[in-house]
């Protein structure tokens, strides 16, 4: 790899991370943990956060109240701290509704809440320890997941 582009390249990320920084609203101002990371996207794909759209990059934390979008040609992948996999297809939103994983204080929770698109879903251990803790809802149904995969799409208007 020609050492040029890749510094170009380190350089590019070094100043997209500054700017996240410094603009402040990185992560929640509650003080608490990402309940997810990006672990592959392609293409359009954003993360609204409390007013600010950031553009999703592999690596990137994904909190509590966080709403993922895909463009048209986006899709994106994300692990949740239990080990629960969701991908998403183009032109889909998902919010974050609520994440809780403390096995130690017996407390579980995953509602994850489809606006519209396609999604994929592979159960992590919210699901095998509590399931009845873990929904997925959509605009006319929610789904209570026990410990199981599925493809769910929503239409959106």
């Amino acid at each position: 790899m020609n050492h040029v582009y890749l510094k170009t390249v380190v350089l590019s990320l070094v100043a997209l991370l500054l700017l996240l920084s410094i603009d402040g609203e990185v992560s929640p101002a509650d003080g608490s943990t990402p309940v997810a990371s990006v672990k592959k996207v392609s293409g359009s794909v954003t993360v609204l956060r409390q007013g600010k759209t950031i553009q999703a990059i592999n690596g990137l934390d994904i909190w509590e109240k966080d709403t993922l979008q895909t463009g048209r040609n986006g899709s994106i992948g994300i692990v949740f701290s239990d080990d629960t996999f969701l991908s998403m297809g183009p032109g889909s939103i998902l919010t974050v509704d609520e994440f809780v994983f403390a096995p130690r204080q017996g407390k579980f929770s995953i509602v994850l809440r489809m606006l519209k698109g396609t999604a994929a879903y592979l159960s992590g251990l919210i699901s095998k320890l509590s399931p009845d803790a873990a929904y997925f809802k959509t605009p006319t149904a929610s789904i209570g997941i026990r410990g199981t995969r599925f493809l769910i799409k929503v239409d959106g208007e």
